[in-house]
């Protein structure tokens, strides 16, 4: 079976992925209502409204649990995944993005706004709050309940 084939026939990769897709694409309309702007980067970034890592993941293992159910090795493994992922979203992706907040502000304080000393501005907005979280969730499990296997 070629590449691309895998791809397209595979019920449980297809169904996450749709799930990451529409994700994005709500982080992109999330954006233009609130700042009245596109921000294409808002459709391949990390961080924001919903969690796309969380969608993704709750997707897979709530299609996985469908096909093989609860007591499969496959499930156990695809929840583990699930649990790190969402962990590092609000844990550490979080912290680091509050993180760059502070470092940027003190940059733009120390009046060098020479970018060959500091480099570009560090990325604020990597990692997602609870909320953000619990509604990728549960986009996640309800693209995954609502497409047929």
């Amino acid at each position: 079976m070629s590449f691309w084939r895998f791809i397209t026939s595979n019920q449980i990769l297809n169904i996450a992925i749709i799930a990451w897709f529409i994700a994005q694409l709500l982080k992109f309309v999330v954006i233009l209502i609130e700042k009245k702007e596109f921000d294409f980067s808002r459709f391949v970034g990390s961080g924001g409204m919903p969690s796309s890592h969380t969608a993704i993941m709750v997707a897979l293992v709530t299609t996985i649990a469908r096909i093989y159910g609860f007591a499969s090795p496959y499930f156990a493994i695809s929840l583990v995944v699930t649990f790190v992922v969402v962990a590092d979203a609000t844990g550490v992706r979080r912290s680091a993005g509050k993180q760059a907040v502070v470092l940027n502000k003190m940059m733009d304080n120390l009046g060098n706004n020479d970018p060959d000393f500091w480099g570009e501005k560090l990325k604020e907005l990597i990692g997602h709050t609870p909320f953000q979280v619990f509604v990728g969730g549960i986009l996640g499990f309800v693209i995954a309940m609502i497409i047929p296997i």
